[in-house]
């Protein structure tokens, strides 16, 4: 498989790493260190650790929210360059979704480079040499990639898994330890539970060797709690589709969050926008983040989602420093999801921008929620918050209503999200209603169906921009309601949906490299 062959040589011969700063969040991948002869000390190890943390950061920068977001009926593109093919082929399900879309290339290659540097930590901790001191770091570095592992394959399961043309649910390549070129070509498709076996196995050993917190430079390291929750949402994501395991796995995700919302560590921050202020990052109720920093050299910590949601031709009433991209542009429906008055609009979007030069409005949506000022480019110190309490807490509702389970245990949680939201200061020009964000009662919903949906709801205006959307309809079977709903209100009519645009396809380097061991997803082609 030579794409494989390709990553795997590169990354036995030699490594990139991290700066040997231990600034954990400094960590900037510019140093070559050889593996032969690296990873022989405490220290070679923590190495490994942060540059394996530095890789979330590439993923993170474009992949996931590309063919996330972008995907769902919450963004699309305000500004397209030249023959937008890969742009086109995630927004629009444009027949057909090529396999060589550079997205999904990327995003493959990237996530397979974190795992292989996972994969070293594991491989090697053992008999590198620590400190009588600092043995527990031992086990504390292999938890850590064993939580980073499991986190990669959760996206690569969730964005190329499913049902493929040997009629089978298959997941991505199974890459669980250090392997040699010639190795590579024998990687295929691992079936689809197989691979969530081992993010299980890996999030259940992060569980046990994790601290709960971290102090100093190290604070936005996985913790113990990152780690139970991510275990939640994995079984949440098993119970739907496409492996539809149900009951069994919802109260397997109850049990994993109840020990997050009743750890004490955790808590919701007073206002929303708190969450996303630049200067209040890894706070109480941010359980896992990918971590940036403004201002290292040619910006290689800094993040770019600012510059990236800017409206393309908007000038410094967006963005004070560097280009705009146009990219996660919020639709119209998602701007209508939010009750008037809702503060979480006002702090998460925005439907336009008043043009210096005319005066005029522009009614070009952008994303506000990551604002920050650049240095230069687009290098902003704005973390990505993958994992949060207030998901967590809608999960856990959701689940309980899916089993039959404390419908007012569900309740509260779903309202301790909107007492929050509701009591957050928004757009000063709307004065708020009375009953903006009111709590729910029971007998507000029919049956368990409009609970749920009301849920649903919940989680697309509090967790708006995130990253969640797309993925909460695959799993609940609703992405075929919603998304034919959303192609047509774009003028996309007929649109005719076919469950095959639930997965991606495997990229087309990989198919090349190996095509008689690689199977393609169903609706694409096989080499």
């Amino acid at each position: 498989m030579w794409i494989m062959k390709k990553i795997i040589l590169s990354l036995v011969i030699t490594l990139i790493l991290g700066s040997c700063s231990n600034d954990f969040i400094n960590l900037a991948p510019t140093s070559n260190l050889n593996s032969s002869t690296f990873y022989k000390t405490q220290q070679d190890i923590n190495q490994a650790m942060l540059s394996a943390y530095a890789s979330l950061r590439t993923l993170y920068n474009g992949s996931f929210y590309r063919l996330g977001e972008i995907r769902s009926d919450n963004t699309t593109y305000s500004w397209l360059a030249g023959n937008p093919a890969n742009e086109k082929g995630v927004d629009e399900f444009a027949a057909p979704l090529l396999p060589e879309n550079n997205f999904l290339k990327d995003c493959w290659d990237d996530g397979y480079i974190t795992i292989l540097r996972c994969n070293l930590v594991l491989g090697r901790s053992d008999a590198a040499t620590f400190t009588s001191d600092s043995e527990p770091l031992r086990n504390q570095y292999k938890a850590e990639a064993s939580f980073i592992r499991a986190l990669t394959y959760f996206w690569l399961n969730r964005i190329f898994g499913g049902a493929a043309q040997n009629g089978e649910l298959l997941g991505v390549i199974k890459v669980d330890k250090e392997i040699t070129p010639d190795e590579a070509y024998e990687l295929r498709r691992a079936p689809l539970e197989e691979i969530y076996a081992l993010i299980i196995a890996d999030l259940q050993f992060a569980e046990a060797n994790l601290p709960p917190s971290y102090s100093g430079s190290d604070i936005g390291r996985a913790t113990k709690g990152a780690a139970t929750a991510l275990l939640g949402k994995v079984y949440m994501t098993m119970a739907g589709y496409p492996l539809n395991k149900g009951n069994e796995y919802y109260n397997l995700a109850i049990e994993k969050f109840q020990e997050t919302v009743g750890n004490s560590a955790y808590s919701l921050v007073a206002g929303y926008g708190n969450l996303f202020d630049v200067d209040n990052k890894n706070n109480a109720e941010s359980l896992f983040e990918i971590q940036y920093m403004k201002g290292s050299p040619d910006g290689q910590t800094g993040s770019p989602w600012n510059n990236n949601f800017a409206p393309r031709f908007s000038d410094k009433e967006v963005v004070l420093v560097g280009n705009k991209g146009g990219e996660n542009a919020p639709t119209q429906d998602m701007s209508n999801a939010y009750e008037t008055g809702d503060p979480r609009k006002y702090l998460s979007m925005r439907d336009g921008w008043t043009n210096a030069q005319t005066g005029a409005f522009e009614r070009d949506k952008y994303v506000q929620k990551y604002y920050d000022v650049a240095t230069s480019g687009s290098d902003n110190g704005n973390n990505w918050i993958e994992l949060r309490l207030a998901d967590i807490y809608l999960l856990y509702a959701e689940a309980l209503v899916r089993t039959g389970g404390d419908k007012t245990t569900a309740l509260l949680y779903v309202n301790k999200i909107r007492e929050r939201a509701r009591n957050t200061p928004g757009d000063p020009a709307i004065e708020k209603p009375a009953d903006l964000l009111a709590d729910y009662e029971l007998t507000d919903f029919s049956n368990d169906e409009a609970f749920l949906l009301a849920i649903e709801k919940e989680r697309r205006v509090e967790l708006a921009f995130e990253n969640h959307r797309w993925f909460d309809l695959v799993r609940t079977g609703r992405a075929e309601e919603v998304m034919v709903a959303e192609q047509q209100a774009d003028g996309f009519n007929p649109f005719t949906w076919s469950d095959d645009m639930l997965a991606y396809p495997i990229p087309m380097t990989v198919m090349q490299s190996n095509p008689q061991q690689i199977i393609q997803n169903n609706g694409y082609t096989q080499m």
